[in-house]
């Protein structure tokens, strides 16, 4: 059994329709878990409020707070490849992750992350991701080593206020001579929870995109997200009619399969740039890892 040592929060949204009890949200929000599971967590106080009580099976949902929760796995995958640290100080670490692993504890994986791989690394317990991205993503991450100037770091994202360079291979078959796009739009949740799809309303998604280069049947391209939505340079580019590389989200949803480490998802965090909030100086930092495909 693997059991995470730092403790995972789920927000409870609000709800339209009737208000549901606790175990029907849970067990709704997280399929793969079992309503049995959730039931022996609440009994054996292993998830709690906002204010470390536990629940219990009278605690009403409450709209627009949060619950949190020790995650546990039987079976947890074994990722055979390592992160590396590319900077360390005493506020920051600057981590290279490779694809496969996740930042954080996520579906089947609590201890294989590169906060715990992180934190066995360094002896430093209170380790907490900056910024995030997506497990089958590789590259850069960045990671606060000290809760006094954590809140510096995460304001420089929240304001925007760093840049990002991504790098993918994407299938790319378009005589145009086009080379740049500004792809400004609204991104959304989709059906499942975890996709996301464009649709009409108030733009909150902004990617420029720049092609690279292109052999006829594949392309490499250069990304600058200047918002932060989840899996925004994923949807922008499968919009467009550009899907990435092994991506098995977009454009369409395939069916789940064991871990396929020969054909990882052909997107990389390649550069993070910014002024540092302590020292004022700039920094930047870039990913050596290669994508495979191109």
């Amino acid at each position: 059994m693997g059991i995470s040592p730092g403790s995972s929060i789920v927000s409870l949204p609000e709800i339209d329709g009737p208000t549901p009890t606790l175990i029907e949200f849970l067990s709704a929000r997280f399929p793969h878990v079992s309503k049995n599971i959730w039931l022996q967590r609440i009994e054996t106080g292993k998830i709690l409020t906002e204010g470390g009580n536990p629940v219990t099976l009278n605690t009403p949902y409450a709209p627009n707070t949060r619950l949190f929760y020790f995650r546990e796995v039987e079976d947890e995958p074994s990722i055979p490849f390592k992160e590396k640290i590319i900077f360390i100080s005493d506020h920051l670490i600057v981590v290279c992750k490779p694809h496969f692993l996740p930042v954080t504890p996520s579906g089947p994986y609590v201890l294989e992350t590169v906060i715990n791989r992180i934190k066995e690394k360094t002896g430093n317990p209170s380790i907490s991701p900056i910024n995030r991205i997506d497990r089958e993503t590789a590259g850069l991450v960045l990671l606060s080593s000290n809760k006094e100037t954590r809140g510096c770091y995460q304001q420089l994202f929240m304001e925007g206020r760093v840049q990002k360079t991504y790098e993918a291979v994407v299938h790319y078959q378009n005589a145009s001579e086009k080379r740049e796009w500004l792809v400004e739009n609204r991104i959304e949740t989709a059906k499942p929870w975890f996709l996301m799809k464009c649709c009409p309303g108030q733009t909150n998604a902004r990617s420029k995109l720049k092609l690279v280069r292109s052999n006829g049947a594949k392309a490499l391209f250069t990304l600058s997200p200047l918002t932060g939505k989840k899996h925004q340079l994923r949807v922008h580019l499968s919009d467009l009619g550009f899907p990435i590389v092994n991506d098995r989200y977009y454009p369409q949803l395939l069916p789940e399969k064991s871990l396929d480490f020969d054909h990882p998802l052909q997107l990389l965090s390649k550069k993070i740039e910014f002024r540092d909030p302590i020292s004022g100086c700039k920094l930047a930092f870039e990913s050596d890892r290669p994508l495979q495909t191109f």
